[in-house]
């Protein structure tokens, strides 16, 4: 899944109040359609980490299989705040934390920890778009390679309590920018609507509000653990 998150597209260029970078969605000839960006800045590489620097897995493919042989984190929390915290954060100072280690811990728990760090930092955003946009979110729709993992796919469901919806294509990125190149060339008129992709499947949300509650504080409070971890350089 990708570690950018955007929400409701306008003509209009407007500011963010909660911390989000208001991008170009597009432009094509004089139209420019605007929108709010959250950026996080280790999202699915957390997975490479587990797998080039700790080598528990030997692909990344191999993460949902090891999150999986547990029942759930055993209390571990992973803030993969490697080079700081992006959106809505915005902490260069933060730095990378597992919390709630004990004796019983295992490599399962570590990957589970750390897959579903990706979807507690899309909860952050989603709240974020949540009141800057002002609506409600209906659905969240994902593309990258993460959205390959059926169990993180079920977990971001959960947190968010709003369907989950992956499409037979999962790098919409690169299709995007087809589809764009294919309405400015002309092949593709501007009624036209190509950008209604396939669905692969919808994920419901199946864990109590209350649960998804609980598990957010504990991840929130982890978050503020690794804030501010790196000294404030002094000014010179």
């Amino acid at each position: 899944m990708a570690p950018d998150v955007l929400c409701r597209r306008t003509r209009v260029l407007v500011p963010s109040s909660n911390r989000l970078v208001t991008t170009v969605a597009w432009r094509i000839g004089d139209a420019t359609e605007y929108a709010l960006e959250g950026c996080v800045f280790v999202g699915g590489a957390v997975v490479q980490w587990l797998r080039d620097g700790l080598g528990l897995i030997r692909k990344s493919k191999e993460v949902e299989a090891l999150a999986k042989s547990v029942l759930d984190n055993g209390g571990v929390y992973f803030v993969p705040a490697f080079v700081g915290l992006g959106a809505p954060h915005w902490d260069s100072y933060a730095r990378g934390l597992i919390f709630g280690l004990t004796r019983g811990t295992t490599a399962g728990h570590l990957a589970r920890a750390a897959v579903e760090s990706i979807a507690y930092q899309v909860a952050d955003l989603l709240d974020a778009m949540r009141r800057d946009c002002g609506d409600a979110v209906r659905e969240l729709r994902v593309d990258g390679g993460g959205a390959a993992n059926d169990s993180l796919m079920q977990f971001q469901a959960d947190i968010l309590q709003v369907p989950v919806v992956r499409p037979a294509v999962t790098e919409t990125t690169a299709l995007g920018a087809a589809y764009l190149a294919g309405l400015v060339a002309g092949f593709w008129q501007r009624d036209q609507d190509p950008s209604d992709v396939k669905r692969d499947r919808r994920f419901e949300p199946q864990m109590p509000e209350s649960k998804a509650r609980a598990l957010r504080d504990r991840w929130n409070e982890a978050v503020s653990r690794s804030r501010n971890w790196e000294p404030v350089a002094p000014a010179k």
